[in-house]
């Protein structure tokens, strides 16, 4: 059967490493595509237990996104944790606490002014020539109700397209920019003087992740267009490469929007999800004004995608 028609099978709640008694993190899948939530097992012992953290390592790879609750942690043992992946990164934008540099408080009140980068569909960093590895992201205070966040699986999503779709973006590379999104509302010298600072990346269009060998669609809100489309096997007359260069990335962007590859968290108090960046999409649904969503993140430092 060809791919775009395969079903996964569901997946059953299993316990990491069988028959190991000295751990008891327990594994719950969420959808049969993407995210896992864990539970026995609490992080800060995992910033200093290495078997601990290699075993939530492994499943992070496995499942895309983790999920845990009740991680009532330290600000320094959340970036003890996160360290173990790798360095951390600051924000250009939105910086970091202070006394915890790479941890960046994602602080959403009535004071905080309006703005909609969270609640589109992107991988973060990809505007970077090396797009951040992944995130741990920790609630703080959440709104009664709402301010969910969905996570998508970009392997999932290379995988079922047509193979005709595979053929033609096979080798195609794409920019990504921040100045066109987090720059767009700055005024114009401060807006070029964040381009000279991070200048468009480029990357191609389907990467190959790192660790798992996993092909991976890669292109998301932070993408503006194709670099090398317009060859003569793509483009016979001007129509192919505007509009139909933009149509078929347009296209390409679209598949994070199907729910078959998507899984939708809600946020409590000292709730964590841990993802894979390399592998994965995400959006911030703002739906919960005027209520409060405070959140805490730390983004660590990834590789140049091939």
């Amino acid at each position: 059967m060809p791919d775009t028609l395969a079903t996964p099978q569901p997946r059953t709640p299993t316990p990491v490493r069988p028959g190991a008694p000295r751990t008891s993190i327990q594994v719950e899948p969420l959808t049969c595509t993407i995210g896992a939530e864990l539970s026995g097992v609490h992080l800060a012992d995992a910033a200093r237990d290495d078997g601990l953290f290699a075993e939530i390592k492994s499943l992070l790879l496995q499942h895309k996104v983790l999920f845990l609750r009740d991680q009532d942690i330290s600000r320094a043992d959340h970036v003890a944790f996160a360290e173990r992946f790798g360095l951390l990164e600051d924000h250009p934008v939105a910086g970091s606490d202070p006394d915890h540099p790479g941890l960046v408080r994602i602080y959403k009140d009535l004071g905080s002014p309006a703005e909609h980068y969270e609640n589109a569909l992107h991988t973060d960093g990809t505007w970077r020539t090396s797009p951040s590895m992944g995130a741990v992201l920790r609630c703080i205070e959440s709104p009664p109700v709402g301010g969910d966040t969905i996570w998508v699986n970009m392997a999932e999503a290379y995988r079922r397209l047509p193979e005709h779709v595979k053929t033609q973006i096979e080798g195609l590379r794409a920019r990504h920019s921040i100045e066109a999104t987090f720059g767009a509302v700055l005024p114009e010298e401060q807006r070029h003087a964040l381009k000279e600072r991070f200048p468009d990346a480029e990357h191609p269009v389907v990467r190959t992740h790192p660790e798992t060998g996993e092909k991976i669609l890669f292109v998301n809100a932070f993408t503006t267009h194709f670099v090398n489309f317009h060859t003569p096997g793509n483009v016979r007359f001007g129509q192919d490469y505007a509009p139909g260069a933009s149509h078929l990335l347009n296209y390409l962007i679209s598949q994070a929007a199907v729910p078959e590859y998507q899984v939708r968290f809600r946020w409590r108090p000292n709730s964590v999800a841990i993802w894979d960046n390399r592998s994965t999409q995400h959006y911030a649904v703002q739906d919960y004004w005027p209520a409060v969503r405070k959140m805490e993140r730390a983004g660590i430092v990834g590789d140049r995608p091939f």
